[in-house]
């Protein structure tokens, strides 16, 4: 038995000094009071406050109820093993959302009500004076707002004011300072069912840069006002890690964000919007791009459904991460607005990413990697009904993997990239690939580290032991023609064939052809 009234006093504090404090767990309650202590009998009101007492190390479980609040976060672990761990109570629904409950609407005419907002209700963020915008959105006449309107949580479309206003839209003004929304509800009352609109830009994102190593683990999130995530700009999401490393994020359910559910993306520092990105490519890593810094991330066992453009997005934020087990779809579903960085999974600088056993559906583009897809594993994940195709492999050079899928959508690869491994694969639909001229990024392997910039010439494949089948009776979906991407590429088919004049070598064995496929030329040469 130590009798500490023998130490000297300077030694107790040495004493101290390497005693490592025991982690804490803090409980938030809906019940309870930000004046509270935190503990289960006395416990914090709000997400944010434990959030912001939360130190290395400790837990912070969430009890039953919504929680309308946007969690930014300005501290974060110190380690992989040494994290605060942010977690739902065992069995019990906690839900975080964007959105308010809106009261007090005054019906205009049959179906159609309307209610005004001052601007002091927003605070310092208004989505109804905020136009979504950005790099590569490509803006049709309607001009589209970041807000969004939810009759018992079914989102609403948003129109124009000169439109036509049919069940299920709305429009927005703002004069003097009021915000004035007008929907048609049909024949329900708005001020008898549960009405919300969207408030805040995200549900859970860090104030700043370099908040590492967090659990995020349980939660519902719905309902908010993300803005456009270009990959030249922060990529905020509903929820987001914003620049950081180490993140967990499972077992969630993500829902209805204007643009983007789960952002792994850049900061705002090194540019936001209006940059070329092999400029930003060097910008990136001149603000510490590297393994030690950035990404690392494992986002898995979410239900990530209801977005406006991606599901799962991030640019150079991404690399050395782990995508598992997730399932994403009801992506960009109503179109009403479009751009470059629609799809269930949409990466850039997917540098030595794992994308395996996730269920991507109804996503427009199942899963696009878009630029350094190096050593970027997609495998055993399960791609369908995407109206366009299910994989997307735009200016990459490789080398990638691409293994134990089933592409089952009317479209199922679209290759602008070379240096692809393609083996034990199901390919139910079409094959295109374009000769991409653009010269884009290569490293060293498994590392940030550039080694030069050079052009996509196309080929440098290999396909082993996978299935092609023929034509089907289904239609591929094309955008009306606002991009070059949106045309059908020039060499498109069924089976290998396409790769028969490639710039560069080909190889291709043990593959099937079904119901009419065509064989690349110099199969198993």
């Amino acid at each position: 038995m130590i009798h500490y009234k023998n130490i000297p006093g300077f030694m107790l504090l040495m004493l101290w000094a390497v005693v490592p404090l025991r982690a804490k767990e803090y409980h938030v309650s809906v019940k309870g009071k930000d004046s509270n202590l935190g503990t289960m009998v006395q416990p914090f009101r709000s997400i944010a406050h434990a959030a912001s007492v939360a130190v290395a190390g400790d837990v912070i479980t969430v009890h039953a109820g919504i929680y309308r609040e946007e969690v930014s976060l300005m501290r974060g672990g110190e380690s992989d093993e040494k994290r605060i761990t942010y977690q739902a109570a065992a069995g019990e629904n906690v839900e975080i959302k964007g959105s308010e409950v809106i009261v007090g609407w005054k019906k205009v005419k049959d179906g159609v009500w309307k209610v005004n907002l001052p601007n002091a209700f927003f605070g310092s963020y208004n989505p109804y004076t905020d136009l979504i915008a950005g790099d590569w959105y490509f803006p049709r006449a309607r001009k589209l707002h970041t807000g969004a309107v939810y009759l018992n949580s079914k989102g609403f479309e948003e129109i124009d004011p000169l439109e036509p206003l049919t069940g299920n839209t709305w429009y927005c003004s703002y004069e003097k300072g009021t915000t004035t929304i007008v929907a048609n509800f049909g024949t329900a009352d708005p001020n008898k069912e549960l009405l919300e609109i969207n408030m805040r830009k995200s549900c859970f994102y860090p104030g700043k840069t370099g908040v590492n190593y967090l659990t995020v683990r349980g939660f519902k999130m719905s309902q908010a006002a993300t803005q456009w995530a270009a990959p030249t700009a922060e990529q905020v999401g509903l929820i987001g890690t914003n620049w950081s490393k180490g993140w967990v994020i499972e077992d969630n359910v993500i829902s209805d964000s204007k643009c983007v559910g789960l952002t792994l993306g850049k900061d705002r520092k090194t540019g936001h919007n209006g940059v070329d990105y092999n400029e930003m490519v060097h910008r990136v890593i001149a603000a510490g791009w590297n393994k030690d810094t950035i990404g690392s991330h494992l986002v898995r066992n979410n239900k990530i459904f209801n977005c406006g453009a991606a599901g799962i997005c991030g640019s150079f934020g991404a690399a050395f991460s782990r995508i598992e087990d997730n399932e994403v779809y009801a992506v960009y579903t109503n179109r009403s607005f479009y751009g470059a960085e629609m799809a269930g999974i949409k990466l850039h600088g997917a540098i030595d990413v794992i994308i395996a056993g996730n269920k991507v559906h109804h996503a427009f583009i199942g899963i696009w990697l878009d630029w350094m897809a190096q050593g970027t594993i997609v495998r055993d994940n399960l791609c369908y009904e995407n109206d366009l195709v299910d994989l997307f492999m735009e200016v990459n050079h490789g080398p990638y993997e691409v293994s134990g899928n089933q592409f089952l959508s009317a479209y199922s690869l679209r290759d602008w990239s070379e240096g692809g491994t393609f083996s034990r694969n199901l390919f139910a639909g079409l094959v295109s690939r374009v000769p991409d001229s653009r010269a884009t990024p290569y490293f060293k392997p498994h590392s940030t580290a550039f080694l030069g910039i050079k052009p996509i010439q196309g080929g440098d494949n290999r396909f082993f032991n996978n299935v092609f089948m023929g034509k089907r009776d289904v239609e591929v979906v094309q955008q009306p023609r606002m991009n070059v991407m949106d045309g059908p590429d020039r060499l498109l088919g069924y089976g290998l064939a396409v790769y028969d004049d490639a710039v560069l070598p080909v190889m291709a064995k043990g593959n099937i052809y079904l119901d009419g496929a065509k064989p690349f030329k110099g199969e198993n040469k």
